[in-house]
């Protein structure tokens, strides 16, 4: 049974991605700063890190078999500040040093570090349509996010320095009807408005969480896979049409555009991002042999929105 360690174990993607991992039979522990302080769950058992401290359970990474590094502070929670672009990247940064500095100082038998990241990384499509998605090979850009992803990425990719096979996905809007970004896009709808942001032209670079927690698991079992892979789905949507399919699960709705000075005010910086059009390719992920269960807006949102 090979264990697996696992940073932001607690979050939207991490508490999916652990119970797929105990479901195919492997031992999962858990990093938390409060480790001592967990019960320990069905199948997996919760461990002691300190990220601004640089400390770590010795005995978790000796007994780990593969990492999956997806803690971080969230970006879209809270106004960017100058204080709060510090704490979004010193979170991944500095807890990929720890990671990184434990498997060089400590006995390990890791095969494998698989990293977090984001479609950030890329600027803004030249054109909408892009007819030429970003791949892995594009630059970062240079505003906030894609220099904190190049940062992020570079933290862990030193983990290749001790021989360990190191994966990182870029991981684009997650959908999930557990909590994320769709949620927000629901938000809005419960008082029969669907919230159309600015033009409503820009591409959203999508991926299901099923297929998300999938590709985690695949870059775990394909030793094959190394280097970075775009975590999105085949088929990126506007803005547009993703919030009218959503809309037209209701009866009644009436669509309302939103203002770009308007995302401005309310969101600040930020509003960049929600704003930006990023068409990101999947091919590589696909030439794996990688199949996406939910390769397209609809086929996730029939999913996410059917009654249970």
């Amino acid at each position: 049974m090979h264990t697996v360690l696992i940073t932001g174990g607690n979050g939207l993607v991490g508490t999916q991605l652990r119970q797929a991992l105990v479901n195919k039979g492997y031992r999962v522990v858990i990093l938390t700063r409060d480790g001592g302080e967990k019960k320990v769950g069905v199948g997996y058992t919760f461990a002691q890190w300190n990220v601004e401290t640089q400390t770590i359970d010795e005995t978790a990474i000796g007994e780990a078999d593969f990492i999956i590094h997806l803690a971080g502070a969230g970006v879209a929670d809270k106004r960017w500040t100058e204080k709060r672009k510090q704490e979004i990247v010193k979170s991944r940064v500095n807890s990929s040093k720890l990671i990184v500095d434990s498997l060089k100082r400590l006995p390990n038998k890791v095969k494998a570090v698989i990293s977090a990241s984001a479609i950030g990384w890329y600027g803004p499509d030249p054109s909408i349509p892009n007819l030429a998605p970003f791949t892995e090979n594009a630059p970062a850009d240079d505003a906030f996010l894609g220099d904190t992803c190049k940062k992020w990425e570079d933290s862990i990719t030193a983990a290749e320095q001790v021989g360990k096979r190191v994966v990182k996905l870029r991981t684009g809007i997650v959908l999930s009807d557990k909590g994320g970004a769709l949620q927000e896009f629901k938000k809005p709808l419960s008082f029969g408005v669907a919230a159309i942001l600015g033009n409503g032209k820009q591409i959203i670079s999508w991926i299901h969480i099923d297929d998300l927690v999938q590709m985690y698991i695949a870059a775990i079992e394909n030793e094959r896979m190394r280097g970075v892979y775009n975590a999105v789905a085949p088929n990126p949507v506007s803005n547009k049409q993703f919030t009218l399919y959503l809309a037209r699960k209701k009866k009644l709705f009436i669509p309302i555009p939103v203002p770009s000075f308007v995302l401005k005010l309310v969101l600040g910086e930020m509003s960049i991002e929600v704003l930006k059009s990023a068409t990101v390719s999947c091919r590589k992920v696909q030439e794996t042999g990688f199949v996406f269960q939910y390769p397209t807006h609809q086929s996730a949102l029939d999913k996410l929105c059917s009654k249970k």
